[in-house]
């Protein structure tokens, strides 16, 4: 009796496991057409940040954005795995996401929420308090902060790799997920993880909405005070470039989070657990955007980057040509009424 219920609650838990593959298609050209937009525009921004003539100047928001872009980078090589798991049940692709391409997206997800934070935090020091120096706001410092993040991030993902190899159950089919594949141990460390992950996420969070308020308040009380003088317009620039940051931040990154806890306390109910699961895999497309949207912030923060690109320089080129062909007709149409 006690074997055929416990036979029977297993089959309802495979059941409940199951998950409908009709969306993989859909997310599999999703991730590449992301995967081909992000490398393209991340390889141009790694290009002018690392073999333009302005690479010699550096300050501290280079030094971040310098990272965020690498960061973006990284993802993009990893998407390939999510593709390939989408589209294969291959048990040696299904090994290499659930251990290499997810540790390595998280690692580039939180790598950039927490270059973002920093990004925000120097604007924030700059316009609030531009005459105080302090020891962080130094290339130096920013290189160390840096350096101090990667350090951290690889250290907890060497952890977790090697607790999953040493602990890894043995199983005779591929399991549709990769949480299926850990072992008690892991699992508990996945959860620390997480929740150490989210609760980052949302002190970056709140101190990116206080950032962006103080400035917006310091910029508009310049603006009443003295409209046309170059620090009330510099101030409005620098709420504009934090308004971008945060922007992208909240529309890539807020989703995903909002979605873990629900995901989290309810996706034991079978009846919710094909849209819980479609919500996840959905508000988690949505934070691999960040690849394509980082360069918006580039553009803004960055000289350099807006140098490159010469969008002024092809505007005008367009404007150009079709006034030099005006004038070549012009002079035609002259030569044969005078002849």
């Amino acid at each position: 009796m006690d074997v055929t219920s416990s036979s029977n609650q297993s089959q309802v838990n495979d059941q409940c496991e199951h998950i409908d593959e009709s969306g993989h298609l859909f997310f599999a050209l999703a991730y590449s057409l992301v995967s081909v937009v992000g490398l393209v525009f991340n390889s141009f921004t790694l290009k002018v940040y690392f073999c333009s003539a302005q690479q010699q100047v550096s300050n501290i928001m280079m030094v971040y954005l310098k990272n965020l872009a690498a960061s973006d980078f990284l993802l993009c090589l990893c998407l390939p795995f999510y593709i390939a798991d989408y589209v294969s049940s291959s048990v040696t692709l299904r090994l290499v996401h659930c251990t290499f391409a997810s540790c390595v997206f998280y690692v580039n997800m939180y790598a950039s929420i927490l270059f973002m934070g920093y990004i925000a935090a120097d604007r924030y020091v700059k316009i609030i308090h531009p005459l105080r120096t302090h020891i962080l706001r130094t290339v130096k410092a920013a290189r160390i902060i840096s350096m101090v993040t990667w350090v951290f991030l690889l250290a907890v993902v060497t952890s977790y790799i090697t607790l999953w190899f040493l602990t890894k159950p043995e199983w005779t089919f591929v399991p549709d997920k990769c949480d299926r594949w850990q072992s008690p141990q892991v699992m508990l460390l996945y959860k620390i993880i997480h929740i150490c992950s989210t609760a980052t996420f949302l002190f970056i969070l709140v101190c990116m909405i206080f950032f962006y308020y103080s400035v917006s308040r310091v910029a508009l009380l310049a603006q009443q005070r003295r409209p046309q003088s170059s620090s009330s317009k510099r101030n409005v620039k620098s709420r504009r470039k934090l308004l971008v940051l945060v922007s992208v931040f909240c529309v890539c990154f807020v989703p995903y989070h909002l979605t873990l806890i629900p995901y989290a306390l309810l996706k034991r109910y079978c009846s919710l657990r094909l849209m819980l699961h479609y919500l996840f895999e959905g508000t988690m497309l949505l934070s691999v955007l960040n690849v394509c949207l980082d360069p918006v912030i580039y553009f803004f923060s960055c000289k350099a980057f807006r140098t490159n690109l010469n969008l002024k320089q092809m505007f005008s080129r367009n404007k150009q040509t079709p006034s030099t062909e005006t004038r070549r007709n012009e002079g035609q149409l002259s030569i044969i009424h005078t002849n």
